[in-house]
């Protein structure tokens, strides 16, 4: 690599569903352009990652990114020309694992930003592009393992300004990962989004919210307070039948509740196993983030939300100037 950081990256998040990728200026963090799909993990098969990964990156590599007409064109003519290197692509999420492009190492705990730079893997079939290592923690108590929220959870602690404290990842999985004078040294993950989709689609509570339904602040609320009740959450998500029986939980709020039960059992889990936890950088989108801020809250922890991409950029291009130098 250059002893010198590049102007501009390209910074793709890939994980089993969704593909985005960035073109951003590095001294500023700006965004020049994004391109966004549905070709994550699950739409490819191994042999296809180079040439997708190509065909969305291709004309930002060579010069012509955000510009656009003759300018964009001559840009592109002089880059060719003069032999220039291509714009470096780091890649973090599931592209990283045995079932995507190719496997990075997942590191073992402790670790910071400076170790996943001098762990990152080149991805064969393209030149300058590299992926991103993944951590795992592997105890006697605790087994887990992360890949692309390590960066976001970095990139957070970094915008905020801080070196240390907990963040909240969620999404399918969520991530609980704990960072103190700028190493991460635990994290946990937490099957909420999936034992949701699995319990709204596939279980007799559920049935009721089959269709799309908008949010229910209040029978979220009641399922948040309804975790941690004499019975646990397995009964707790049994009286999404119950209460829509007979305690006037209507068909559409049921969707609402059972979230709340599961986020609000996720939460309740957390301040169990850490006993000093009284706030939290939630790192998500704006969709994920109203409903845990809402959780959080009640439970008396205080939230400081930070956007997901934003956070990604900044994690990989911290890790990208790292690289560059070693």
């Amino acid at each position: 690599m250059s002893s010198e950081a590049p102007a501009r990256l390209i910074v793709i998040d890939w994980g089993t569903s969704n593909f985005r990728a960035f073109l951003v200026d590095t001294a500023s963090g700006e965004v020049q352009d994004s391109r966004r799909s549905a070709s994550g993990l699950r739409a490819l098969t191994q042999s296809e990652f180079p040439h997708y990964c190509a065909s969305q990156t291709d004309d930002w590599r060579e010069g012509g990114g955000a510009a656009s007409g003759v300018e964009g064109a001559a840009s592109g003519a002089k880059g060719a020309a003069s032999g220039a290197e291509k714009i470096p692509v780091y890649l973090a999420g599931m592209v990283g694992s045995a079932r995507g492009w190719h496997e990075a190492p997942q590191l073992e705990l402790p670790i910071s930003a400076a170790d996943l730079a001098q762990n990152v893997v080149a991805a064969p079939g393209l030149d300058n592009v590299w992926i991103v290592p993944g951590v795992k923690q592997v105890t006697p108590a605790h087994v887990d393992v992360m890949r692309g929220e390590e960066v976001q959870a970095f990139g957070a602690l970094a915008l905020a300004g801080v070196d240390g404290g907990d963040c909240c990842l969620p999404g399918t999985h969520s991530k609980w990962a704990r960072l103190d004078a700028g190493r991460m040294t635990a994290f946990t993950t937490m099957m909420t989004g999936e034992l949701y989709h699995a319990v709204r689609f596939h279980t007799l509570p559920g049935e009721p919210a089959r269709e799309d339904a908008p949010f229910d602040e209040g029978a979220f609320r009641l399922g948040v307070s309804r975790a941690g009740c004499p019975g646990g959450v397995m009964h707790a998500l049994f009286e999404a039948r119950s209460r829509h029986l007979y305690a006037g939980l209507e068909s559409p709020q049921i969707g609402s509740f059972l979230s709340g039960v599961l986020i609000g059992e996720e939460v309740r889990a957390m301040q169990a196993a850490r006993r000093e936890l009284d706030k939290v950088y939630l790192v998500g989108a704006d969709s994920l983030r109203q409903s845990y801020t809402l959780a959080l809250e009640a439970s008396g922890i205080a939230v400081e939300a930070i956007d997901s991409d934003r956070a990604t950029l900044a994690g990989v291009i911290a890790i990208a100037a790292r690289h560059a130098r070693d």
